[in-house]
């Protein structure tokens, strides 16, 4: 893989990106990890992901972060769920946010899908020392 001085201004931008939506620690434990095998993939996807789509002007990156997470969660991808979770917190993206992506996960994706991504969810959450419990009840018919 070229070096940090070569690489495209998307690319740079993606890794800024990167950076402040999964901490530093998340992005130098991953690119310690890159190898010969995985290093056009892994500068596709800072370059596309995150220097494209997460750094777009439109939404905001608590909106990015809701959808990815509802997105993650009704194809299975387990692992990234977990990930964009921890994420939410350099994001904005509220436990109570979360919760609702579910429910749209639920009746678009299926009930199936979004059971078991709250399952990784609250795990996620308890992992991380967050308590799942102390938040407003929702209620039926609540569009706020």
């Amino acid at each position: 893989m070229s070096n940090s001085s070569e690489k495209s201004e998307r690319y740079q931008s993606g890794m800024a990106t990167r950076r402040s939506v999964l901490g530093d620690a998340h992005v130098d434990r991953s690119s310690t990890n890159i190898t010969e095998f995985d290093a056009g993939f892994q500068e596709f996807i800072t370059e596309g992901a995150w220097g494209t789509v997460w750094s777009g002007s439109h939404w905001t990156n608590r909106e990015r972060s809701m959808v990815t997470i509802a997105l993650l969660a009704g194809l299975g991808h387990d692992e990234e769920v977990a990930m964009h979770v921890r994420a939410a917190v350099n994001t904005g993206a509220t436990i109570e946010d979360i919760r609702e992506a579910m429910m749209h996960v639920a009746v678009y994706a299926g009930v199936p899908a979004a059971n078991h991504a709250i399952k990784i969810i609250k795990k996620t959450y308890q992992d991380m020392g967050v308590d799942s419990n102390k938040m407003e009840p929702r209620q039926m018919g609540d569009n706020k």
